[in-house]
């Protein structure tokens, strides 16, 4: 093999690993990595990778002696661009004649340090049927409630544990009648099950996932499998909050398996970040969700700004069919 073969190769070779490596914190999955430390915390920016590593290829395809791993790169990103896409090309379509249309609000609240008239004047605007409040203890509940008084919103609480961000507390609107509201499934950090009264066999589920902190994945992945559970069983069933999981998350696509999606992915809204607040629209990730089961329609999907917390609040519409 004469000398420019031999270096062709190399360079075939050494490109090829290349991208093996930039592939990693893209899709750990592929290497069963998803689950280790630092992966799950950088795979929750799949799509802002994407952009840089497509960004990368683009600076590579100066150096001549680049040319073939700038072309793997930016083939590697467009296959994730179009596997990401769909999360903004999708419309929603107009509810059926025979369903009713549910408003779900989601507002973590960061154990009180949201602004309470902030969160209130969301649901005095939009008049969700369910207010899900991850990180929100029976003071902060209320205090948001007090605010409410010419609203008839009834509030629940469910804190497994002394820390605040164990707390999850859920407002219920008057309007779904004389339901019933229990823990469900056990989870690290509260979660509230709403049944009965005018909701039928609907669920509705007010849910705060615990997080993939670097020392301690796995609480988090099994949260999710509990998530699996609701996804899979026959009643229809929504389930709102802080899931601390986006769908770059494969245990986060495992747990929606193909009976639960996302609203905001359905209706063109899946790139649109709730968390960090405080950083720019790019820079952001959705890890609060509404989930329906596959028998809900998703309508629409907005997030708003609220002072205080380190979230976005998530108003979504679905349409349930009647029974």
């Amino acid at each position: 093999m004469d000398n420019e073969k031999a270096w062709l190769v190399r360079r075939v070779v050494l490109s090829v690993l290349f991208v093996v490596i930039v592939a990693l914190p893209l899709y750990p999955e592929l290497y069963g990595l998803d689950e280790v430390t630092p992966f799950t915390q950088l795979v929750a920016f799949r799509p802002q990778g994407l952009v840089l590593v497509f960004g990368l290829a683009l600076l590579m395809l100066l150096r001549k002696g680049w040319r073939i791993a700038a072309g793997l790169v930016a083939v590697l990103a467009l296959i994730g661009a179009g596997l990401t896409l769909p999360r903004l090309m999708s419309d929603p379509k107009p509810p059926a004649a025979d369903t009713r249309v549910l408003t779900i609000m989601v507002a973590n609240v960061l154990g009180g340090g949201a602004n309470a008239g902030a969160v209130a004047e969301l649901i005095r605007k939009h008049k969700p049927d369910l207010v899900s409040l991850p990180e929100a203890q029976v003071d902060v509940r209320e205090e948001i409630r007090a605010q409410l008084q010419d609203l008839p919103y009834a509030g629940y609480t469910e804190q497994p544990a002394k820390a605040v961000e164990s707390a999850t507390s859920v407002l219920v609107a008057g309007t779904l009648g004389a339901v019933q509201v229990k823990a469900d499934l056990p989870t690290r950090f509260g979660n509230l099950m709403v049944t009965g009264g005018n909701l039928g066999s609907l669920r509705l589920v007010a849910y705060h996932g615990f997080p993939p902190l670097p020392d301690d994945v796995p609480p988090w992945k099994q949260d999710l499998t509990q998530l699996r559970r609701w996804c899979a069983q026959d009643p229809p069933t929504i389930v709102a909050g802080d899931f601390n999981a986006t769908l770059d998350h494969a245990d986060f696509r495992w747990a929606l398996a193909s009976n639960c999606h996302s609203v905001g992915p359905s209706v063109g809204g899946g790139l649109k970040g709730t968390w960090p607040s405080d950083q720019p629209a790019i820079a952001r990730t959705q890890i609060d969700h509404v989930l329906a089961t596959r028998t809900i329609r998703p309508l629409r999907f907005d997030t708003y700004k609220v002072e205080g917390t380190d979230h976005l609040a998530v108003i979504a519409t679905v349409a349930v069919p009647k029974e």
